[in-house]
């Protein structure tokens, strides 16, 4: 990688969003982010990094504002309960949690502890130093995580016998779903990860996460695909990420930048899902926001 693309963390954060993602997107890819076309997805995702302040887009930084969202426009949805809101986590120790619970920021992504029984105080401090921090946007310019609130959640635990369920993300362009990507292990040291198109035929692309092997769908998917049109109908592009558990659909989030744009990412796939993304029209997207960082502009 050229030397003068190896600047200190310090001034990349001082960099000017433009700048900062353009410098963002070259380390990562080998080159520079189309201008005013962008047309692959990486492309199209930085675009929406430093274009798109529109409240819809907004929303999706803010885990409480995203589950809102998706109960109004699927009713009968279900969403994991929220056991406990705060900052302080001392307070949670007065929750009545059940014997498994999940903790994470609302305003930020990969940050996950899960907990049994009875907090610990001093140890969940220890855990989540810095999580009310928000990086996203500092580091990276993820603009919708600026917007979103502060705070902590702690809700309830999905899967079964200890284990995890699946994560089923779909990928939604205008209301159509174009690829379902399945992790498995995430936050067990063994992630892998496969590609299938809407049905369910695996695609072998190059990937920075190993592959996991090919199962035959889940006998829910007509449920989820139906699902994730349904929340992304109103966006040029969503990812809808959703649980199958124990046949029953159960929401996880909704993410307009996935990898922030800076994944590793195979490069006809890039081109594929580009073509299938049309971006809103510039003077669409530039709604003005009032208030300093971690004001969400409108009241969830």
């Amino acid at each position: 990688m050229p030397g003068d693309l190896l600047l200190p963390r310090a001034v990349v954060r001082r960099l000017p969003l433009r700048a900062k993602r353009a410098l963002l997107y070259r380390q990562a890819h080998g080159r520079g982010p189309a201008g005013r076309s962008p047309q692959t997805f990486t492309e199209k995702i930085n675009w929406r990094v430093v274009n798109d302040r529109r409240p819809l887009i907004a929303q999706l930084g803010d885990k409480l504002a995203m589950r809102s969202y998706a109960l109004r426009v699927c009713p009968d949805l279900r969403v994991p309960q929220v056991l406990w809101s705060g900052t302080d986590v001392a307070t949670l120790a007065h929750a009545g949690l059940p014997e498994r619970w999940v903790l994470k920021p609302n305003h930020g992504t990969m940050r996950v502890h899960f907990g049994t029984g009875s907090p610990d105080v001093d140890e969940l401090r220890r855990i989540t130093t810095g999580w009310l921090d928000e990086p996203l946007y500092r580091d990276r310019g993820e603009w919708v995580y600026r917007r979103a609130r502060r705070l902590l959640l702690a809700e309830e635990f999905l899967g079964r016998s200890g284990s995890l369920p699946v994560d089923h993300k779909f990928l939604v362009f205008g209301g159509r779903v174009r690829l379902i990507q399945v992790d498995s292990g995430r936050f067990g040291g063994s992630h892998q990860r496969r590609l299938y198109t809407p049905d369910w035929i695996p695609l072998t692309v190059r990937e920075q996460v190993p592959p996991g092997p090919v199962t035959p769908p889940p006998p829910s998917l007509p449920d989820m695909t139906a699902i994730a049109r349904t929340l992304g109908r109103e966006f040029d592009f969503v990812r809808v990420d959703l649980y199958d558990v124990d046949g029953t659909v159960w929401f996880g989030e909704l993410t307009p930048y996935p990898g922030g744009g800076l994944d590793p990412f195979d490069p006809e796939l890039d081109r594929q899902l580009g073509a299938h993304w049309q971006l809103p029209a510039r003077t669409a997207v530039r709604r003005r926001w009032r208030g300093g960082p971690g004001r969400a502009g409108p009241r969830w």
